[in-house]
């Protein structure tokens, strides 16, 4: 029986790195790679976006010149039994064009609010692209770490199916009790439930890696190392108050919002315009009955001029604006600060997950270590009757739980570390060099592209879906096969 055990451990040591040789491979570069250009919540936060640039030149188009025409027919079915020249029926076209010149400043300041609040949407798309790619590091670690609790505790179900055939054969020809043959058989059945729920646990992380990347995984390898991890909690903490999009949106939407109370000034301020009217009407003849023949029938007009407009009096509504846009402004400010809070908490929060995960790291090392030198002496006592099989057994399940523990330690150190750059404003696909097969998204192009707009048909192709959908793909079981380079 020390043979059997002995081979356990060895066996147990190659699980937790996952170490083999398959044909193909998948890379976390690839999984994020995938999710950046198929995920439908990022394809959909770009949407959003290029939504919201549309607001400026909806702002600016405040500020053009606006022309309508109009046409009318009037058919008129009873006329004044006191006038003769009243026409039967008429045309009437009417032309204008009204070009704002002075606006008491809603213009100016309704547009600088709208680009703020373009920035703050291309602040939100950074966030929604960093807190992607962080659930899909953490999806892409939870399977390497199910995978290798998977196969350490499928070889510690075969190490005790070991151990109580060996026992019970012993006890056969009386050399161990009933009892020792009944633990053994308990620890054996533990083990098997152990097994059957870290089976189901890979297969809900299978499940939500196909959710985030939109494909099954394959063999998942080891993760490169994390670039820019700082080297103190302040440092980290610099970074994120000059990168964090959150916070970046944050202050954003705060100088939005001082803009928006400038606009209300507007409101109690005059407003001048100009305009140029045409019209033309044609009476069909009908102008003038019997004596039609000494008016003309169709006329053309037209007048141009200057329009201003000066409030007096509007029951308070201004102030009301203005007050309520001041009391908005306040909000955001808060706003503002409990992001920045918020920020600098989980800052250091990750820095310090991260750097405990690397301790746990080594602690656990030498605890595995240690379970390992402890199996092998309980074992060799075994033999000279010093030690119980229930010895064995806990120190069997001993090993086990370091291992599991090691393997999550390295998955919880990774995982942390990619919260801390996400943290930091440093988690997207420009800062990890992700290869997306073309270039990056860039949300400038779009409001470039849009900005200057003014001509009424402008639209774009109607929309279609560009991510990809999950329905085809298989449903993920808790099984695992051979491996390459994965693991941890």
């Amino acid at each position: 029986m020390i043979g059997w055990t002995k081979r356990a451990a060895l066996m147990a040591g190659a699980a937790a790195t996952l170490v083999a040789a398959p044909a193909s491979a998948d890379t976390l570069r690839e999984a994020l790679v995938d999710a950046y250009n198929t995920n439908p919540t990022l394809q959909a936060a770009r949407a959003q976006q290029r939504a919201q640039d549309e607001t400026v030149p909806i702002q600016k188009s405040t500020g053009l010149p606006s022309a309508n025409a109009t046409a009318t027919h009037i058919e008129f079915l009873r006329q004044s039994g006191n006038s003769f020249t009243a026409p039967e029926r008429n045309l009437g076209i009417g032309v204008g064009v009204t070009m704002p010149v002075y606006t008491g400043g809603a213009f100016k300041n309704n547009l600088r609010a709208a680009e703020e609040r373009v920035e703050a949407g291309k602040a939100d798309l950074r966030g929604t692209e960093s807190s992607l790619f962080s659930l899909v590091v953490a999806a892409y670690m939870n399977i390497i770490r199910n995978e290798a609790v998977v196969a350490l505790s499928a070889n510690q179900v075969e190490v005790l199916e070991i151990n109580f055939q060996a026992t019970s054969d012993r006890f056969e020809i009386g050399d161990l009790t009933r009892t020792d043959v009944a633990q053994s058989q308990s620890r054996l059945a533990l083990a098997q439930s152990d097994l059957r729920s870290a089976k189901a646990d890979l297969s809900n992380a299978r499940e939500t890696y196909i959710q985030l990347v939109g494909r099954a995984p394959g063999d998942l390898q080891a993760p490169p190392p994390l670039p820019g991890l700082p080297t103190s909690a302040d440092e980290a903490v610099m970074v994120a108050l000059e990168s964090n999009p959150d916070l970046i949106a944050a202050r954003e939407r705060t100088a939005a919002s001082r803009y928006d109370v400038k606009a209300t000034d507007a409101n109690r301020l005059p407003t001048v315009s100009l305009f140029a009217n045409g019209d033309y009407s044609n009476f069909y003849g009908t102008l003038g009955g019997p004596a039609s023949n000494n008016f003309n029938q169709s006329e053309t007009t037209a007048n141009a001029g200057v329009q201003v407009s000066i409030p007096l009096y509007q029951g308070g509504r201004p102030a009301a604006l203005k007050r309520q846009a001041q009391a908005r402004s306040s909000a955001t400010m808060e706003q503002e600060i409990a992001t920045e809070r918020s920020v600098i908490a989980n800052v250091r929060a990750a820095y310090a997950s991260w750097r405990a995960s690397r301790e746990i790291i080594q602690s656990t090392l030498v605890a595995v270590e240690a379970a390992e030198l402890g199996l092998e002496g309980v074992q060799a006592e075994n033999t000279v009757g010093n030690r119980t099989i229930l010895d064995i057994l806990d120190a069997q399940r001993e090993l086990l739980s370091t291992q599991v523990q090691l393997v999550t330690a390295r998955r919880n150190e990774y995982v942390a570390g990619f919260a801390l750059l996400a943290a930091m404003g440093k988690a997207e696909a420009r800062d990890l060099n992700l290869d997306t097969g073309g270039p990056l998204y860039d949300p400038d192009v779009n409001l470039e592209r849009v900005e200057n707009i003014i001509w009424d048909w402008s639209d774009d192709p109607d929309p279609e879906v560009q991510s990809t959908r999950t329905i085809d793909s298989p449903t993920q079981d808790g099984e695992i096969g051979p491996k390459t380079n994965g693991g941890l």
